[in-house]
């Protein structure tokens, strides 16, 4: 009986050194952060907020309110750590991950290759979006991700969808400098077409993904996830309107030829011009370089002594005279 006592108590005490002692021993991945909790409580950064991070500044003063979440203690890297069994350990991978911007959470089965995410112009035209979201989940703001939201990835891809077709629904290409060249002529044909240009939307994709990073820069302070950056690849309008607009590119091309072949010409003339300009310039000045000697040197003679320049007259009249074959003098109509 003592024996079998003696059995039961040392398996109570191997029993409980596997499974709470070492079972109790974890690591943490490079790629991976923990939160440990106590009793379901996240051990706490003192009484740092969210607000009061880095993060906290893209928050408006009203989301500040809402989305102000504890800062907790992140288990870096390494082990073994060790808890106790009322203790529970939240791993989270913080690598970089891409998703199709028109992943639905909800519905992740739904998604193929050809899955567009839709948008409405401004002029109530049906297009289709492309592109992928790089994301991350921010060490900042590991409460939110963990415990504040249940599915975070959910809200922030509503969030993005959100912003994003707000964007296309009140797009407006910037306006041109120079509204007399070719292609803003082009976009003010396109637009006459279909109202927003598309050509215009696919042409500023870039400050489209610019302005959706800026908007969506409080996505770690809200939900915990950072999103590095929108990738916004393609859109696609519908098949009536990729016809007009194939048909508007193709005469803008033919004009744009036209117009450089004319510009070029246009350019040869003025260079011919300018260099038949510049030639008779060199005439003239050539012409009128000699009389402006002839005078500097008459002036000299009449300056050195008086009648050398009536003697450098009379010369040249007898040299003339010496190199003419009939001379007429005028007449005394007296005599």
């Amino acid at each position: 009986m003592t024996a079998t006592l003696f059995g039961c108590i040392v398996g109570f005490i191997a029993w409980f050194l596997v499974r709470y002692l070492v079972a109790g021993l974890y690591t943490v991945n490079q790629n991976e952060r923990a939160v440990k909790t106590s009793f379901g409580r996240a051990e706490r950064v003192g009484d740092a907020m969210t607000a009061d991070s880095p993060i906290g500044q893209y928050l408006t003063e009203e989301d500040k309110k809402l989305y102000n979440y504890p800062q907790v203690r992140v288990i870096q890297p390494g082990g073994p750590y060790f808890k106790w069994p009322w203790e529970e350990v939240h791993k989270v991978i913080i690598a970089t991950q891409t998703i199709n911007m028109a992943f639905d959470p909800e519905n992740p089965r739904g998604l193929d290759a050809d899955s567009m995410l839709e948008a409405v112009t401004k002029d109530q035209l049906n297009t289709g979006l492309k592109g992928q979201i790089r994301w991350h989940i921010s060490q900042r703001n590991l409460y939110a991700y963990l415990f504040a939201i249940k599915s975070p990835i959910t809200h922030v891809m509503a969030y993005f969808v959100s912003v994003l077709r707000e964007r296309i629904a009140n797009f407006e290409a910037p306006a041109n400098a120079q509204q007399g060249d070719a292609t803003a002529l082009h976009n003010i044909a396109a637009t006459a077409v279909i109202g927003i240009s598309i050509n215009d939307l696919r042409k500023n994709l870039s400050a489209i993904n610019d302005h959706m990073d800026r908007e969506c820069g409080d996505s770690a302070a809200r939900y915990g996830i950072f999103l590095d950056a929108s990738l916004i690849t393609g859109i696609d309008p519908p098949q009536e309107v990729e016809s007009a607009l194939a048909a508007i590119n193709t005469a803008y091309n033919q004009v744009s030829s036209d117009i450089s072949l004319a510009q070029a010409a246009a350019d040869q003339k003025i260079v011919q011009s300018k260099r038949a300009v510049e030639i008779e310039t060199l005439k003239a000045q050539a012409e009128v370089q000699p009389i402006v000697a002839l005078a500097e040197q008459l002036k000299a003679l009449k300056q050195s002594s008086q009648g050398a320049l009536s003697a450098y007259v009379r010369n040249v009249r007898l040299k003339l005279f010496s190199e003419a074959t009939r001379v007429i003098l005028e007449g005394n109509s007296h005599e």
